[in-house]
């Protein structure tokens, strides 16, 4: 008989926390709450860019803080965040508050992103599974998947219940706070602390981090190719993680000129499309993420596959604000949803590309600098995109971005490299 995967106690913890993490009743309605509360484009833009920019700056404090002080109380720490940015959300109806919800929400996000995984990793060491690893993992990011499709349900409904788009924040406390308990319910060995590093040595840890940083940005930033590699794959990412939220106020309009579902109020019938078609969407997207693999056995070439899920991307995006400046909503949505498709697509087939391109011991560093140059474009390309989509409308702001895509291009195209020039 062929050996599986342990599923003891903790293995169903990993999983319910993948579910409950994924409860973000505010994803399909972010831009329309923010519209609701009398915000520009602008100024929704702006907020995108605190969270990104202040995301990215704790990235790495976060992370010695996670290594020294133990990786339970971290993920202590970022639920505590989350749920004081969804309070501050729902209570402080206002731009400035809704600034330091966006740092609160980033702190959750730099203790989170990454912790997790290292906890999975350490479980995995410790019960004699690292060799189902990767299986593992799927099984954990399924049921965030299934938590992100139920999450677009749930969030319509409250908006049904109640009218408003306020109540998804305080709806989201409560996913969250189970998830906190969830992380207090996990074993002491999970923390990956060694005795030596109970002590606190936060100054000189952070110091030594920043420098070993630094040295394997150079290294990896001195590799042309991959430097073509990393800005094919952030500027898209960072294009599309600017843009895909713009489906929501086109969701809003068509409901309201659908002659369906009239007897309801205008946004009880932008909480059922919009609930609807974001269900859709995560499922696609949980069906493309899942077919990246087999994809890959099947192309000659991941060099070429990435760039032509560039290309379509790119004209995906421009096609998209095409069709809505001549006001063809539907089809625009159409779009859309293959534009979310190809996103989850191409995300792996690009991480297997790099990890062809460097080596395993700057693998870390390799990823660490793409999120960090897609960081910086999103806080450039989110306020310029919110002032197009204010000054001339939401059709020309994303004509603008895929354009943009489009004309970099050329400067972007990957080829393979020789496996001599790979970065070691």
């Amino acid at each position: 008989m062929s050996e599986a995967i342990l599923k003891d106690k903790q293995y169903y913890k990993f999983c319910i926390y993948g579910f409950l993490k994924n409860l973000r009743f505010f994803d399909p309605f972010i831009l329309l709450f923010f519209r609701e509360m009398g915000l520009s484009f602008l100024e929704i833009g702006t907020l995108f860019s605190i969270r990104e920019i202040a995301t990215n700056l704790l990235e790495i404090p976060t992370g010695i803080a996670a290594d020294t002080y133990g990786r339970r109380r971290a993920m202590i720490f970022s639920f505590s965040a989350y749920i004081l940015s969804f309070l501050v959300f729902y209570f402080l109806p206002r731009y400035s508050a809704y600034a330091i919800a966006m740092i609160l929400f980033a702190m959750g996000e730099a203790f989170r992103t990454g912790t997790h995984k290292a906890m999975i990793l350490t479980y995995l060491r410790q019960t004699n599974q690292l060799k189902f690893k990767v299986a593992y993992y799927g099984h954990t990011r399924a049921c965030s998947e299934r938590g992100a499709a139920l999450s677009s349900l749930i969030a319509a409904a409250l908006v049904l219940y109640s009218g408003s788009y306020r109540i998804i924040f305080l709806a989201s406390v409560v996913p969250y706070l189970a998830g906190l308990l969830l992380m207090i319910s996990y074993p002491a060995e999970l923390d990956g602390l060694e005795p030596k590093r109970k002590s606190v040595r936060l100054l000189r840890d952070s110091r030594n981090q920043i420098v070993a940083t630094i040295k394997s940005f150079i290294g990896i930033f001195s590799n042309l190719g991959f430097l073509r590699t990393l800005f094919n794959s952030s500027s898209f990412d960072a294009v599309f993680k600017t843009v895909k939220d713009y489906i929501q106020p086109v969701l809003q309009s068509l409901a309201l000129a659908l002659p369906i579902l009239v007897s309801l109020s205008a946004d009880r019938r932008v909480a059922i499309l919009t609930g609807l078609i974001y269900f859709l969407l995560y499922f696609l997207a949980a069906f493309a993420s899942s077919g990246a693999g087999g994809i890959e056995k099947r192309i000659r070439s991941l060099a070429l596959s990435v760039n032509i899920t560039y290309l379509v991307g790119g004209l995906l995006v421009l096609a998209t604000g095409g069709l809505l400046y001549a006001t063809l909503k539907i089809p625009a949505v159409v779009l859309f949803i293959l534009l979310y498709t190809l996103m989850n697509l191409r995300r792996p087939l690009t991480v297997g590309y790099v990890s062809e391109q460097i080596s395993e011991q700057v693998m870390a560093s390799g990823l660490s600098g793409e999120s960090q140059v897609k960081t910086i474009l999103v806080a450039l390309l989110a306020p310029l995109v919110g002032y197009l989509a204010d000054t001339v409308g939401i059709g020309p702001a994303l004509g603008s971005a895929g354009l943009l895509l489009l004309i970099v291009f050329p400067l972007l195209r990957i080829r393979t490299a020789p496996r001599s020039q790979r970065q070691n």
